[in-house]
């Protein structure tokens, strides 16, 4: 291969990383102009209106029967909806994006422990030492953020906390449910099916939780259009390219970037601030999660 055809195998998971980790800051953009649920409701609503034509005009398959369709939905509700919701309630409540990024970041840590129990998969001594440093790395991270004699985070609370950790769980989860029942599922037509599960989960919330209440502006429109664009069809098609090509490895691989470029991102664009026994547990938490996910490949 020359270089010239090298240069976009090299770029091109560099490039997706830097689309997802754009997620976390448009959540900070937009959240000012609408709830959480009902903002999660109009991007999937969007995406769908653009990705059903595309997966007749790209010719990709639909999932094959009711019972695909049925664990695409699910998964989709766990990946898609309850993740997202999280992490877009817990940057509503004050929660700093780069943090929520490298909560959440710890999927691979999460996944690997509940692989044990439901896909019988056992941990070697490698990602025994990642889980550890994972851990590690996240006490620092949350005790340079907690107020020992309040018992509270610099700027946001413990709901917060709660939510980012239910968008872990959600997604630890769906990752493992995919895997297990999605095997096989067209990229496009499935993820169309797994929005639309997310739809249904954010629907229900924004029905029941929230007034829908929106304030239509340039910035909100922006964010909208960028978010449904660029993250949830560009990256998309994106993602189908690596995995044609064989270099879905390396995006997993190159995941656990995610955290630090968002928390780049957010300082240099609202001037979220880490302090430094923050910032070191990141970088201790980030080699726990590249540890884990080297050795699971």
């Amino acid at each position: 291969m020359t270089v010239e055809r090298q240069w976009p195998a090299l770029l091109m998971p560099i490039l997706f990383v830097l689309l997802w980790s754009t997620g976390f800051i448009g959540a900070r953009f937009g959240l000012p102009y609408a709830e959480p649920f009902t903002f999660l409701v109009i991007r999937f609503v969007l995406t769908l209106l653009l990705l059903i034509p595309l997966v007749g005009l790209m010719r990709d398959a639909w999932p094959a029967g009711r019972k695909l369709w049925g664990h695409a939905a699910i998964s989709g509700c766990l990946v898609h909806g309850i993740y997202l919701s999280g992490v877009f309630y817990a940057i509503d409540l004050g929660m700093p994006a780069g943090l929520g990024a490298l909560l959440v970041g710890l999927q691979p840590l999460v996944t690997a422990i509940l692989a044990g129990p439901l896909l019988g998969e056992q941990l070697n001594k490698a990602q025994w030492a990642g889980l550890v440093l994972g851990l590690v790395g996240i006490s620092l991270v949350l005790g340079g953020k907690l107020d020992p004699t309040s018992l509270q985070f610099d700027g946001f609370g413990w709901p917060a906390l709660v939510c980012i950790g239910a968008a872990l769980l959600g997604i630890s989860c769906g990752t493992l449910y995919q895997k297990r029942y999605c095997t096989g599922m067209p990229l496009l037509g499935g993820t169309v099916v797994q929005y639309l599960g997310a739809l249904a989960v954010t629907g229900v919330g924004s029905l029941a939780l929230e007034q829908r209440q929106i304030e239509w502006n340039t910035t909100f429109i922006l964010t909208l259009a960028w978010l449904v664009l660029v993250l949830s069809i560009a990256a998309i098609l994106l993602l189908m390219t690596l995995i044609k090509n064989g270099a879905a490895s390396r995006v997993a691989s190159l995941f656990y970037l995610v955290p630090p470029v968002t928390a780049l991102e957010a300082w240099w664009l609202f001037d979220e601030q880490l302090p430094s026994l923050s910032l070191l547990g990141m970088a201790i938490a980030i080699a726990g999660v590249a540890l884990v996910v080297r050795s699971r490949q």
